[in-house]
């Protein structure tokens, strides 16, 4: 198959960019690795578990290297490797990245690098994962499903007698849970860290392979891909535009637009709609439904119920889940086209671009070099610790490259 890719000029790549690189290709390692265990297992709460060890390995990392900009650069890195997940629906994951590494930097700025002030940091990065989730309910659903998520969780406190929560106090039940484990992981970010400070003179034990280290050019244009500018701005717009029509008017005008925009873009982008091919996702959209139904109305006379406008409720959720699903995917295609990048490189961004490309050059090589998934869940400090200890290793290959 044909391809052409877009020249970058090779220019000297600086110094934080390097270990941005670094740090932001074994955390897309460990973000592979654990993700995919905790992806195949099925466990619950598996974007908090992943924020929990990406905020250990982010503050370890800073004790080693204690630069201003280290971390969100090493955050916009990972964000753009995710991109190589099998899924094409890659924003989500990407953003939540991104918001993760800027909040953790900022805290880090604001309170210092001091056990307090990683603390404070390590609640603000894993509560992210909170906010990233209610943030994507909210767009992918609305509110209908919160007031769901509400009703079932006083069903459950119904069953032991408890009276019922109100929704503000169930949010600060769940951020107080996720304050605990921030406040954990930056404390033990500190001491693997500190740990690892130590362990420098003992790197010879963990050997890297001799490879031929790759320069990969991330923008391959290939010439079958059909994506135009106008898209990605329609696209941009449409989802703003269809949420509003929903809730600003009445339904049938926004379900009107939405079904019109599914079936055109839907159809266009049907070789990049992965997601909606898996059975796991209509089996989430049903089990909406299904909660909808039971727990939309919930009047105090029975513990049984069957709602006939839960039912709808449930249906027009996964109709503006399908919706969204539809236009990320759509965003994310046209996100190759080769004039956006070719402007992105022009107003500044070709370090970034040098520091993906060596981070994507040495992704295969970190993975093999990392504990597995079931040694990392099973002595996840030990584990998260080799990355550590390697990172001097890593840099001087980085330089070399």
């Amino acid at each position: 198959m044909a391809e052409k890719t877009h020249a970058i000029k090779k220019k000297n790549i600086d110094d934080l960019w390097i270990r941005a690189a670094v740090v932001g290709g074994l955390w897309a390692s460990i973000e592979i690795i654990i993700g995919s265990f905790l992806h195949n297992a099925r466990v619950p709460m598996a974007g908090s578990m992943l924020a929990f060890a990406g905020t250990i390995l982010l503050i370890g990392f800073y004790q080693l290297w204690p630069q201003k900009g280290l971390i969100i650069r090493a955050g916009f890195i990972t964000a753009i490797m995710k991109s190589v997940s099998p899924s094409a629906f890659i924003i989500g994951p990407m953003t939540g990245i991104m918001l993760e590494a800027v909040l953790l930097e900022l805290m880090i700025l604001l309170f210092g690098n001091n056990l307090f002030g990683l603390i404070i940091a390590g609640i603000a990065s894993v509560s992210s994962a909170l906010m990233h989730k209610l943030i994507n309910i909210l767009i992918f659903y609305g509110f209908d499903l919160i007031q769901i998520y509400v009703n079932i969780v006083n069903f459950g406190l119904k069953q032991f007698g408890v009276k019922e929560a109100q929704p503000v106090e169930i949010l600060l039940a769940l951020m107080l849970f996720y304050a605990f484990f921030g406040a954990l992981a930056g404390m033990l970010g500190f001491y693997i860290g500190n740990k690892s400070i130590r362990l420098r003179k003992e790197r010879e034990k963990v050997e890297i392979d001799t490879y031929d280290f790759a320069k990969k050019d991330f923008f391959i244009i290939r010439t079958d891909n059909r994506s135009y500018v106008g898209l990605l701005i329609l696209h941009i717009l449409a989802i703003p535009t269809g949420l509003y029509l929903i809730n600003a008017f009445d339904n049938y005008t926004g379900f009107i637009f939405i079904g019109i925009y599914i079936l055109i873009f839907g159809y266009y982008y049907r070789s990049s709609m992965r997601k909606m091919r898996k059975p796991v996702f209509w089996m989430q959209l049903l089990i909406i439904i299904l909660l909808s139904a039971f727990f939309w109305e919930m009047n105090g006379e029975s513990d049984f119920w069957l709602s006939a406008n839960g039912v709808i409720i449930g249906l027009e959720m996964v109709v503006r889940a399908i919706f969204v699903v539809t236009a990320f995917t759509a965003i994310s295609v046209e996100l190759h086209n080769e004039k956006v990048r070719s402007f992105l490189h022009r107003i500044g961004f070709g370090q970034f671009y040098q520091a993906v490309g060596m981070a994507f050059g040495a992704l295969p090589v970190m993975i093999s070099l990392l504990p597995k998934s079931r040694e990392i869940i099973s002595h996840p400090l030990q584990s998260l610790l080799k990355p550590l200890v390697m990172s001097d290793q890593w840099l001087e290959l980085f330089k070399k490259g």
